[in-house]
């Protein structure tokens, strides 16, 4: 019978990045395969130098991988050259920061609009895209104001914002809530799940706190480069 599921949004196999040669050879990913569907929330933990930060670089088209193949849409990432990669960023993928990211002079609405300025939007479309990103995440009435006017809970809704103007069909966390306290860290990851949910958005998430992933579907624990376990949380298993 033939096998009628949908292929996956994105797939790793035998993904390696080294770096370094002979003795001093770093495996900072050692044969890691995985998949990750359309709308699944996915959260990658692990030690340090457990190559959770560098998945998450290539899974971004922002480090190549050394082997392996990375399947975007069923489309060979490995096969792009630099400037095709920085389109699939530029059109199909969306980044969160630890650090926000925001440009301290700019106001709220500006700093959303920034991606769209390199995605060539007119003015007017630019402004229409941000101001309903903001919304989204609660903001719109903070448009005008720069980040440092904003608590850090509001400077990463901005900086959620500006990864949802662009349209993405997937959104890259890297340590969303790292600068937060845990009532904001909760504000932020209800925020990611509720997008999750009611918009079908894709979101891969690096993090250190175990509580912050157990908003996700699925937990990938990573040691020495490698996937130690994938499982279902318990929002995931619900």
């Amino acid at each position: 019978m033939a096998n009628d599921a949908p292929a996956p949004l994105i797939a790793l196999r035998d993904i390696t990045r080294h770096y370094g040669s002979g003795e001093a050879m770093v495996r900072a990913l050692d044969g890691v395969t995985l998949t990750v569907s359309k709308g699944e929330f996915v959260a990658i933990m692990g030690p340090s130098g457990s190559g959770k930060s560098t998945a998450m670089n290539v899974l971004g088209c922002l480090d190549s991988p050394s082997s392996g193949h990375y399947l975007f849409n069923g489309i060979e990432v490995a096969g792009l050259d630099r400037d095709q990669r920085a389109l699939l960023r530029r059109h199909y993928l969306g980044f969160i920061f630890q650090g926000y990211n925001l440009l301290p002079r700019s106001s709220a609405l500006q700093n959303v609009e920034l991606p769209l300025i390199y995605k060539g939007l007119a003015r007017a479309e630019r402004e229409e895209r941000a101001l309903e990103a903001l919304d989204r995440v609660g903001l719109a009435h903070r448009a005008t104001h720069d980040p440092s006017e904003l608590s850090g809970g509001q400077q990463q809704r901005v900086a959620i914002a500006r990864a949802l103007a662009g349209h993405p069909q997937v959104v890259l966390a890297d340590e969303p809530t790292g600068n937060l306290d845990t009532k904001r860290s909760v504000e932020i990851m209800e925020l990611l799940r509720q997008l999750n949910r009611e918009e079908g958005l894709t979101i891969i998430m690096v993090t250190h706190e175990e509580d912050m992933a157990e908003f996700a579907d699925r937990l990938i624990w990573m040691v020495d480069g490698k996937v130690a376990t994938d499982r279902k949380t318990a929002k995931g298993a619900a």
